[in-house]
């Protein structure tokens, strides 16, 4: 047999998962409170360090609520908060080499993915509500601090088309990368009427339930931002260079 190496887990560690492992076998439901510190103390023969210490690791796993003064309360963890961690991890990203054209490409591919399904899924009330975006987008036309907020809720809008929590999770996970990178596209002359047209003809192409056409507009728009983008960061690198 080949050598196996068993790692040994942290007190506080083991203490969590013997707690997860509970939660999950329903010996307590949501908005349930924990025993107090000293109870768990005493149930696993630990001291308060590793309690404590095990209750922040699931906190930040979305599996508890922790308020001072009060035991720890049980949750549900939502799309929102565990892709919401995320957030920190792609700020450093993005300062890691080629780090925006990665974004740019993942963006790429999930947002036409998502226009496409959503010509194929989407309700008459969810199209309203898509059209309503586009609408604020158009009014927002020269005014590009409200055309940045407009256009990341319509793309945000497409995103809740199919009715997939996880879809809006992951959209919102990069919301900051998306303001400022639009911040920076926007910048080109003419780009806001642009975007605008782009997001016209995807809804037209989602409303027409015609998935290819929707895949393809979305496409031609991403790409076109990008384009934009790198087209303004190079002109931000040639003024400061001259400043």
């Amino acid at each position: 047999m080949e050598r196996e190496i068993i790692q040994r887990r942290k007190l506080h560690a083991e203490v969590a998962a013997r707690i997860e492992e509970q939660i999950h076998a329903g010996r307590w439901a949501e908005g349930d409170q924990l025993p107090s510190e000293r109870d768990l103390m005493e149930v696993f023969g630990v001291g308060r360090p590793a309690v404590r210490e095990a209750l922040l690791s699931l906190e930040k796993m979305g599996l508890i609520a922790l308020r001072s003064g009060e035991r720890a309360r049980v949750t549900a963890p939502r799309p929102e908060f565990l892709l919401g961690q995320l957030s920190g991890a792609a700020r450093w990203l993005l300062t890691m080499p080629d780090g925006v054209r990665h974004f740019q490409e993942a963006r790429l591919l999930f947002e036409t993915a998502l226009a496409r399904h959503a010509a194929e899924r989407a309700s008459r009330g969810k199209l309203a509500a898509l059209e309503t975006a586009l609408d604020n987008n158009r009014v927002a036309l020269g005014d590009l601090a409200a055309f940045e907020r407009t256009d990341v809720a319509f793309h945000f809008e497409i995103a809740a088309l199919p009715g997939n929590p996880i879809f809006t999770a992951m959209h919102q996970a990069s919301v900051e990368w998306l303001t400022q990178q639009r911040a920076i596209s926007l910048k080109n002359p003419g780009a806001d009427r642009q975007a605008f047209e782009a997001h016209r003809r995807i809804f037209e192409a989602i409303r027409a339930r015609d998935p290819d056409r929707a895949e393809r507009e979305m496409r031609a728009h991403l790409e076109q931002v990008a384009k934009l983008y790198w087209q303004a960061a190079e002109d931000d690198g040639r003024l400061r260079g001259s400043g």
